[in-house]
C-alpha cells in the first residue's frame, strides 16, 4: 500500500476512534454506532474517498427481508462523512465534517437481509462551509448498484467537549491547522 493511501485510511480511522471514544464516555448505544463499531475500511484515498464492506443483518431490515430505506439514510450519512477525513485538519472539517444539509437517495436493488455490500463514499466538491459528497451501496463484485446518494454538508466547528478526547490524529496538526512536519 502506497503512503498517500496509508494516510487516508489513517484519517478515516482516527473518525471512527474519536467517535468510540465519546460513544463509550456517554454509553452510547443507537443505531449509528452499530455502524461505526462494524464497517470495516477496505480503502481510502487522498482525494477524498473510502470504501468499507458491511454486513446487512436483521437490524437494517424491514419485514420484508430487506434494507429498511431508514438504515440507507444512517448509512450514507455516517460513511460519507468519514471520506471527509483525508481532506480534514484542524479547523476544516475534521472531526463529524458537520452537520447534513441534504441527503438524497436512490434506491435502485433491494439489499436482502445476510448480504455483504461495498459503500463507497466520494467527495466531489470541498469549500470552506459547504460540501457535496456521493455514495454508493454495491455488491461486493460491483455488478449490482442497490443505491445512490447525494449528501450535502455545512462545516460547523466541533463541539469543544468532542475535541477533548484526544487521539493521535490530533497531534499532525498545529493550533492554526498546519500540518506539523
Amino acid at each position: 500500500m502506497d503512503e498517500s493511501r496509508a494516510k487516508a485510511i489513517e484519517a478515516v480511522e482516527a473518525i471512527f476512534e474519536r467517535y468510540h471514544l465519546i460513544a463509550a464516555s456517554k454509553n452510547l448505544n443507537g443505531f449509528d454506532k452499530h455502524f461505526m463499531d462494524t464497517a470495516k475500511i477496505v480503502d481510502a484515498s487522498a482525494e477524498g474517498t473510502v470504501d468499507f464492506d458491511f454486513l446487512i443483518d436483521e437490524r437494517y431490515t424491514n419485514l420484508n427481508g430487506v434494507m429498511h430505506g431508514g438504515a440507507a439514510g444512517v448509512i450514507f450519512d455516517m460513511c460519507t462523512t468519514t471520506a471527509l477525513g483525508p481532506l480534514a485538519r484542524r479547523g476544516y472539517w475534521d472531526f463529524l465534517g458537520g452537520v447534513t444539509r441534504t441527503l438524497n437517495i436512490s434506491y435502485l436493488r433491494a439489499i436482502p437481509v445476510g448480504t455483504t455490500i461495498r459503500i463507497r463514499g466520494e467527495v466531489m466538491q470541498v469549500g470552506r462551509t459547504m460540501a457535496m459528497i456521493r455514495g454508493t451501496m454495491k455488491s461486493l463484485d460491483g455488478k449490482t448498484i442497490y443505491c445512490t446518494a447525494e449528501h450535502h454538508k455545512v462545516a460547523i466547528p466541533t463541539q469543544g467537549w468532542h475535541l477533548k478526547y484526544k487521539i493521535p490524529w490530533d497531534d499532525l496538526w498545529d493550533e492554526e491547522g498546519k500540518a506539523k512536519l
